[in-house]
């Protein structure tokens, strides 16, 4: 969106100035060319050449020449399948074009170019068509939450079309009004007209501006009513034969509604029979199935029984959902599925040879994986909470509130106890019966409306999440309260009676936080917002529309509450609460604030939850994120092990790998033992792999009597491994690295074993367990790998020194993370130049080009910031096992840094003393691997649902 509105004519003006420029570098694109462009434009029509305010055509041109997406990145497997996309074969395409011409209303040309490569390049991997006899292709495309996943489907679908799919299903979540939205949008981007219940008029909309031409209009089966799925009268009703134009359903995850297609299919669609089973099947209508959320409902996660080959039993009966969308591929002779999600770690957990004699192979994305860039305007995770680094975490967004008066410190009382049941009626002793930070967060929304309108947007929609609770029953008193508050805010505004108190809190939080958010904002992304000002006077003007505009809602299961963005001519301002529909899937327009307390450690539950992540293009300082020091600990886990993952998936495609090895790789990965174990079928075991990742204690004990047993074992290996010297000056290109410490080269993977052995871990150090990497390490030696050591003790910048084997080592500080108190918590140990101590030059320099490489692959994850100078640990640790051009592998080099940490940040100040002992830390760099090697880590029933929580 704009951050300026555009009216009609400024938009076909500027629509036709981006035509004109398609194709020039944009590097050479001025303000001077583009008002020459806008110029000679306008005078195409007399009523184009009275256009004024020019200035804000070239401002908004600008903006969309600087947002930019990187390449996707892709695994595959090709093996039986035959090229066939070429230029000829989209020459007549006609879904596509107009799709295309409808986005670039809204959307950068640059971000168009790329998503019509990156859809190329899914439908390149599926098979043309038209190809004879039985195929199957299945994959995944991996993108950002609330990224535009449905923006690329929907183009993938036209192209399909185009190219000759007849049967396209998509299976759209699990509730009604995600389906709902999910056609509303197919309507406008492949349709081109409205789904009516009632089949009585056709109302043109979408694409259908563009081309409405009835040759090539689609047919629908289902509609956009909240009651539109296949139901019994529809598939009682209709009837397919085979011609040109193709048919869209789209349906729930459902199993009536999924076994009710798959009877009408078998019943009206199946043609063929199969000659050696006798079951009916699909050979002349080419299906394309898409999945969205393909890792909710649709993995099989029941538990699977394995031969003493490794083999899944084919007798197996998975689960009702994924059982039935695998029937339904089976009635087709030529299909093609493609799940979409943006945490595809269930997927992964599929067994690539899982099949079942009932239901085929199982959904493992065996033709492909695709990781899709996101746009440079993106905010993603590791935009929102920032990045761990030695200093904490860096990047992060002014944006986030921090919640405590929810409930007692122990979890268990107060408005809204960590655990509570159906029968929990959530109040307070206060007027408005919840607490000061729902307040303040429904404030915050008031004042985000008015910006929102004073810069223009009044017309856009507007919305506020309140997700505190799974169960209705609680959810309902929370919307009584809240909509009591509007109601009570309203009438003071408007009789202007009593109402000055609450202006007066409004306008602190207008000085106190939005004036200084935003000028923050604006000076970090300065793309994102407007350089405006607004005084005090010109907000509370904007309030009373504002106020008389706000509407509360319920969404989940059983209200009828929905919010039809739709039906609403001018921008609706809504304050959502809910739970389950709110989680997933669902988008809510304009989102600015969210209060989120519900807990879920599920890794791709909270992912989910996330729906503060997206475009906020024009009104990011103005959002807001009200949640709890716990989620805000998880989500920082999260951006963390989302961004190792995706770094990991980088550096399986360098490798040129495939789907099955990056399956293997994120099932063996160690940050599945912080992201918990998904949909693991019911195993309480995780084969892990160290191999190719860095593990660091970041959560350490408080206790003294930890750090002096830590240190004794610290102690003990210093003492053995012999004099050590000083750490050596390295040459990185055109200047000289240098640390303060001490390190010993070639020391013998025994003493490094008795080291973890002695050392003591927290229990919240899932990855840093030292008896786990103990028993991996000592795996490893069996197969000639890790046999030779290097350990480096590296000093900080505290004045304090320590003695270590007669060299003086300053200590190093880490700051404690705010709102942990069980433990010191930090953000990370190592500093990214450490992984390179033991590398000479030239393995260096190799490592710095390949990370520079892929920085700049993925710009929505890297926006706003400085190309690397340092070589990325993956990359070095992939060359250190595989090596590089000439540079050799040393897979059996592994590299334990130890550091001493100031115990001022570890001890409360009744504890601390100035003989204290350093807090002993550590981090292990293990090289790259192909050996297979894993250890078992095992979790108990007690243990997981302490961890993960009950399921629900």
């Amino acid at each position: 969106m704009s951050l300026n509105p555009l009216d009609d004519t400024q938009l076909s003006v500027l629509q036709i100035v981006q035509t004109l420029l398609q194709g020039q570098d944009k590097s050479t694109i001025t303000a001077g060319i583009l008002h020459q462009h806008i110029d000679m434009v306008c005078q195409m029509k007399p009523e184009w050449s009275r256009l004024d305010n020019r200035e804000i055509l070239v401002e908004e041109l600008i903006r969309r020449y600087s947002i930019w997406i990187g390449e996707d990145t892709s695994l595959s497997n090709d093996e039986g399948h035959q090229p066939w996309l070429t230029a000829d074969a989209k020459r007549e395409w006609r879904y596509w074009h107009r799709y295309r011409q409808w986005l670039g209303k809204t959307m950068p040309w640059g971000v168009l170019d790329t998503l019509d490569r990156s859809t190329d390049r899914v439908l390149g991997l599926l098979e043309q068509p038209g190809r004879e006899g039985r195929w199957d292709r299945r994959g995944l495309v991996v993108g950002h939450v609330q990224s535009g996943k449905t923006s690329h489907y929907t183009g993938l679908i036209c192209k399909a079309a185009d190219a000759g799919y007849k049967i396209i299903i998509v299976l759209a979540g699990l509730h009604n009004n995600l389906r709902s939205q999910t056609q509303m949008r197919l309507d406008e981007g492949f349709l081109g007209y409205e789904t009516s219940p009632l089949r009585e008029k056709v109302t043109i909309i979408g694409v259908g501006d563009i081309d409405s031409d009835p040759v090539i209009r689609p047919n629908y089966v289902t509609n956009r009513s909240e009651k539109g799925d296949f139901s019994a009268g529809v598939a009682k009703n209709l009837g397919i034969s085979p011609e040109q134009r193709p048919w869209l359903f789209v349906v729930k995850k459902n199993k009536s509604i999924l076994k009710r297609l798959h009877t009408w299919i078998e019943n009206h669609v199946a043609t063929s029979v199969d000659p050696v089973t006798g079951k009916r099947f699909v050979s002349e209508l080419p299906l394309l199935m898409i999945d969205d959320e393909a890792d909710n409902a649709s993995v099989d996660t029941g538990e699977i029984v394995y031969d003493d080959d490794g083999k899944p039993d084919a007798e197996h009966q998975p689960t009702a959902i994924n059982s039935l969308i695998r029937k339904l591929l089976m009635q087709f002779s030529r299909k093609a599925y493609v799940g979409y999600t943006a945490t595809p770690f269930a997927n992964i957990f599929i067994h690539e040879s899982n099949e079942t004699r009932d239901e085929g192979p199982d959904l493992f994305p065996s033709a492909f994986i695709i990781n899709l860039g996101a746009p440079s305007n993106y905010i993603g995770p590791a935009r929102v909470f920032g990045r761990a680094a030695a200093e904490g975490r860096t990047g992060e967004l002014p944006l986030i509130r921090r919640v405590s008066d929810h409930c007692s410190d122990d979890g268990k009382r107060g408005w809204m106890p960590v655990s509570h049941k159906s029968s929990h009626y959530p109040t307070l002793d206060t007027l408005t019966h919840f607490p000061d930070s729902l307040k303040h967060a429904i404030d915050s929304f008031l004042l985000a409306c008015c910006v929102r309108e004073l810069r223009g947007q009044g017309d856009k929609h507007s919305s506020m999440l309140v997700h505190v609770t799974r169960f209705n029953k609680v959810q309902s008193v929370v919307y009584e309260h809240i909509d009591a508050y509007i109601q009570e805010v309203r009438q003071r505004l408007t009789r202007r009676i009593g109402h000055e108190p609450f202006l007066h809190q409004l306008e602190s939080l207008w000085q106190a936080d939005f004036l200084p958010t935003g000028q923050t904002i604006r000076d970090v992304m300065p793309q994102q917002i407007p350089d405006d000002a607004f005084a005090w006077r010109e907000i509370v003007d904007k309030l009373y529309t504002v106020i008389e505009n706000v509407s509360v809602r319920m969404i989940n299961g059983t209200a009828k509450d929905a919010l039809d963005y739709s039906d609403s001519a001018t921008g609706l301002k809504v304050i959502a609460i809910g739970g389950d529909k709110l989680a997933r899937g669902l988008t809510l327009e304009g989102l600015c604030t969210s209060y989120f307390l519900r807990a879920s450690r599920m890794y791709d539950t909270l992912m989910q939850m996330g729906r503060w992540f997206g475009y906020r293009q024009g009104y990011l300082d103005v959002c807001r994120l009200y949640t709890t020091d716990e989620l805000i600990e998880w989500f920082e886990h999260i951006a963390d092990a989302s961004e190792e993952l995706r770094e990991e998936f980088d550096n399986m495609v360098a490798s040129g790998g495939t789907p099955r090895d990056f399956g293997l790789k994120v099932k063996s990965h160690p940050v599945l033992m912080v992201t918990s174990p998904l949909k693991m079928r019911s195993a309480r075991s995780l084969w892990l792999s160290f191999s190719g990742t860095v593990v660091e204690t970041i959560s350490l004990f408080k206790e003294p009597e930890y750090h002096k047993r830590n240190y004794a074992a610290f102690q003990h290996l210093t003492g053995r491994v012999g004099s050590g010297a000083p750490i050596p000056e390295r040459r990185r290109a055109e200047k000289i690295e240098k640390w303060k410490g001490v390190i010993w080269q070639n020391v013998s993977p025994e003493l490094i074993i008795d080291f973890l052995t002695e050392y003591e871990t927290h229990a919240q150090a899932r990855k840093a367990n030292s008896k786990l990497l103990a028993d991996f390490i000592t795996r490893m030696n069996r197969v000639d790998e890790l046999t030779q050591w290097t350990v480096a003790v590296i000093g900080g910048g505290v004045d304090r020194h320590h003695s270590v084997c007669g060299f003086p080592v300053p200590l190093m500080m880490r700051k404690a993370s705010e709102g942990v108190t069980d433990r010191y918590s930090i953000g990370r140990l190592l500093s990214p130049r450490d992984e390179g101590i033991d590398c000479d030059e030239s393995t260096w320099l190799a490592a710095l080009a390949e990370t520079q490489r892929i920085f700049h692959a993925d710009p929505g994850r890297n926006e706003g910031r400085e190309e690397p100078v340092i070589p990325g640990g993956v990359v070095l640790r992939r060359i250190k096992g595989f090596g590089i051009n000439d540079i050799p592998a040393q897979r059996q080099k592994g590299l334990l840094l130890i550091y001493l940490l100031d115990p001022q940040q570890a001890l409360s100040a009744a504890e601390y003393q100035d003989d204290a002992l350093p807090v002993v830390a550590f981090g292990i760099s293990f090289p790259g691997s192909l050996s297979g090697v894993t250890v078992e880590y095992k979790v108990n029933n007690v243990l997981w649902e302490q961890e993960y929580g009950a399921a629900e």
